[in-house]
């Protein structure tokens, strides 16, 4: 299994310590990094800042790699065949997936989704070029980032790279919409190879990562959203067919949703019937927490969070050849809680993101990233207004990338704060010091 704990880069000069496994390496090398460090400052569903309760995606990642790696604990003692590792694909470690957890959203620019539709925009209708989330991930922990003794990024080791990849493909491909860029497709398609992982296949410890996201992402979002008042628990609320006609649509729009078998079930009924179903639910969890709006949130959470963890399994996939972590019942794949889990992420998206004011905040980061990207996108001129170690870094590394690609980078490093710091630096009348630490 050495195949796993393998470096692409790494020498006998990195000066890390040998008394730690590889693995703790990797979550040394993450939560120390500037990267892990800014997700502290981007938004999750609400900007970074709206307040001390809702959450970044700095504590999102944390809980989703806390849920990761009790479920992986959980599984190792359940699944026979883990233990055996007959292949280092088809491995669940804790340690793995918690450090992959850590690290899928570091790509994500400022401003959420938002950010990144936008630089995908610009990038493709200027330069042909793509701007994605997960892609973006492998640049900062295989270039971007730096560390003492490699000029790579982290250098991660093969397991936690592969973790971190639940789209293997380039985005060179055609047709392929998420993935990694070509630069970086290179070095994971090897490690890829090296461990004869079949063709459009992501590791056990990926698929877990990536479905933990999802728990996280349809029972912690929903409770940022009752805490804000967006998501009212009332049946006023709940019976607006307004509200279920968006969730329907949502779901009918979302290409990815064909795997979970919406055809088996009448759609209008299951997504009335999982909202009614969790309006009772709150209405008695309310009762027993004494009619405390806050426990009963926390308790609401708390027991989706538990139920969903609880039944992730494994199964083969027959199609493909290899194993799929999902829910399970009964040996089976349980479509029904997919489905419920989905319509429980299309009801955060609806009610918080959807939002006529979280749409207007939306524009107006729109709006700064565009002009950002125009202050900065001509060579000539935007050089002398970024930092000059980006400046440093493209004089040394411009065979291998473009500067519009480098002010992606820079763009997407930002923090909330920071790029509406620099967007009124440029457009806004302030007053300051140029001494200012960035």
């Amino acid at each position: 299994m050495d195949l796993r704990k393998m470096r692409i880069y790494d020498t006998e000069h990195t000066h890390s310590s040998e008394e730690r496994d590889e693995y703790e390496k990797d979550y040394a090398r993450l939560i120390q990094s500037p990267a892990f460090r800014r997700l502290q400052g981007k938004s999750q569903v609400f900007g970074a800042g709206s307040g001390d309760y809702y959450r970044t995606r700095l504590t999102h990642s944390l809980e989703v790699s806390q849920i990761a790696r009790e479920v992986a604990r959980r599984m190792q003692k359940e699944y026979p065949f883990l233990a055996a590792r007959e292949h280092p694909g088809l491995m669940l470690d804790p340690a793995v997936v918690e450090c992959a957890a850590l690290a899928h959203d570091l790509g994500h620019p400022p401003f959420g989704h938002k950010g990144e539709e936008v630089l995908d925009r610009l990038l493709a209708e200027e330069h042909g070029l793509a701007y994605e989330g997960n892609a973006q991930n492998f640049r900062i922990l295989m270039f971007l980032e730096k560390r003492a003794g490699s000029g790579s990024g982290l250098d991660l080791s093969a397991a936690v790279l592969l973790g971190i990849n639940k789209y293997p493909y380039s985005l060179e491909e055609e047709g392929k919409l998420k993935g990694v860029y070509a630069m970086e497709w290179e070095a994971i398609n090897y490690l890829r190879e090296a461990w004869a992982m079949p063709k459009g296949c992501a590791t056990l410890e990926a698929q877990l990562m990536d479905l933990c996201d999802d728990i996280a992402y349809s029972t912690h979002d929903i409770e940022d959203g009752i805490r804000a008042g967006k998501i009212l628990m009332n049946p006023t609320f709940f019976a607006d067919n307004r509200l279920l006609e968006n969730l329907i649509q949502e779901i009918l729009d979302d290409e990815g949703n064909g795997a979970v078998g919406w055809d088996q079930v009448d759609m209008h009924a299951m997504v009335k019937q999982v909202l009614a179903d969790y309006l009772t639910q709150w209405e008695m969890i309310y009762s027993e927490c004494k009619y405390e709006s806050s426990r009963t949130r926390r308790e609401m959470k708390a027991r989706w969070v538990s139920m969903f963890a609880q039944k992730v399994g494994i199964i083969d996939d027959p199609a493909k050849g290899w194993k799929r972590v999902t829910f399970v019942r009964d040996g089976q794949e349980d479509l029904d809680l997919l489905r419920t889990m989905e319509i429980l992420k299309k009801l955060a998206w609806v009610t918080l993101i959807k939002d006529f004011r979280v749409q207007r905040l939306q524009k107006r980061s729109e709006i700064m990233l565009q002009r950002l990207w125009g202050s900065f996108k001509e060579y000539e001129t935007g050089r002398m207004i970024i930092p000059p170690d980006w400046t440093q870094s493209y004089e040394q590394h411009k065979h291998k990338w473009s500067w519009p690609r480098m002010v992606a980078d820079y763009i997407s490093g930002m923090t909330d704060a920071y790029a509406e710091k620099v967007y009124a630096e440029l457009f806004a009348s302030k007053s300051g010091s140029i001494y200012e630490m960035d």
